[in-house]
């Protein structure tokens, strides 16, 4: 029997210190304690790491202090497009979702994809139709268009900008208060933090043509992201050294309806194999680009580096700063938590080692 690992993530963002109230703190610090508790009685009762994942995912889809499930926020036609995916890296079998309008938990309708049917992948409508079909627990769309997302959105739109999640930082702010710096503890999990200093916004060249111009000048403007939470995902591995990856979002406030981001796409926002288990969380184009989660893995098993040096060569090395971060764990029960934006909301644990919980 091996050492269990878990670790969780509630989203990388642009959050100060200096931006965050007491409260607000204690209560997102307290939701990661306990979420983190759902998975460690989990993995300590002998479950799979692919039940694991799934469970804490649903705990993080269940509450509002994050953007999925529950808390997930509009499309710039005021609608919910949740995305999920589940993958188990024992046998390599996955499954996503896209398009979710209705479904409580995405993340276990990913799991069903995976489990009962021939595909790895269903979006909108007949996504929506093999959930009917298997019978999971759906609500009126109506129920996650709250009031504070309306606000949301209206004041992404305002700023005409795609937002990670919204908060009323300045674009000058995005990038004030103090990181924590990245640590190891004696069982060789990494934690790490990163200040990525002043962001800086180069103007390139064009040609004189002034309707190109102003369409160059429009994308740079949703370019502009002002994020609080984002994307939620948990990896973890069992007793038996099976690692297991799950992702759930409800995306980028006022994102063009129809959009899909990393999460639900294998190898650019989850992923798991014989070697690892990665959830990413942040820019979802970027990721994908990059094919963040595969990344780790492959170089864990080309360049043949442990968990840790593999995330941080990722995360530091090949994605773009200020664009998110991931956490990981390794069959050995190594754990890794990075990310080059000022925040992220994560939790560990391990058999025997430090359990941590983070947000800068």
């Amino acid at each position: 029997m091996g050492v269990w690992a878990i670790a969780l993530h509630g989203g990388a963002g642009m959050i100060a210190k200096e931006k965050m109230t007491a409260d607000w703190k204690k209560r997102t610090e307290a939701a990661l304690n306990e979420i983190l508790d759902v998975g460690i009685a989990a993995l300590r009762n002998s479950l799979p790491a692919v039940e694991a994942v799934e469970l804490v995912v649903r705990a993080l889809e269940d509450n509002t202090l994050f953007n999925a499930g529950k808390g997930s926020v509009l499309t710039n036609k005021g609608t919910v497009e949740m995305e999920a995916s589940i993958m188990d890296g024992r046998s390599k079998n996955c499954g996503a979702v896209s398009g979710i309008s209705t479904v409580v938990h995405p993340v276990s309708l990913a799991r069903l994809v995976m489990d009962n049917s021939p595909h790895v992948y269903l979006a909108f409508d007949g996504a929506e139709e093999f959930a009917r079909q298997q019978g999971v627990e759906t609500v009126d769309t109506n129920t996650f268009i709250t009031e504070e997302n309306r606000e949301k959105l209206e004041n992404a739109k305002k700023t005409n900008s795609v937002e990670l999640d919204f908060s009323e930082h300045a674009p000058d702010d995005l990038n004030s208060g103090d990181n924590e710096d990245t640590r190891t503890n004696g069982n060789g999990a990494a934690h790490a933090g990163y200040n990525p200093g002043q962001r800086e916004i180069a103007n390139e060249k064009t040609n004189d043509h002034p309707d190109r111009f102003a369409i160059k000048k429009k994308c740079a403007l949703h370019q502009v992201f002002k994020a609080e939470f984002e994307t939620v995902g948990c990896t973890a591995v069992d007793v038996w050294g099976n690692c297991a990856a799950a992702t759930s979002t409800g995306g980028l406030v006022n994102k063009m309806s129809g959009r899909i981001g990393d999460t639900p796409i294998v190898g650019a926002g989850t992923y798991a194999n014989h070697l690892c288990a990665v959830s990413g969380t942040g820019r979802g184009e970027e990721f994908i680009k990059h094919t963040v989660a595969k990344e780790v893995a492959a170089i864990m098993e080309y360049k043949e580096l442990p968990l840790g040096k593999a995330v941080y060569k990722v995360i530091h090395e090949k994605l773009p700063e200020n664009m998110g971060g991931l956490v990981a764990v390794s069959t050995s029960g190594e754990v890794a938590m990075a990310f080059n934006t000022p925040s992220m909301f994560r939790a560990s644990a391990q058999e025997g080692g430090e359990r941590m919980i983070g947000i800068w």
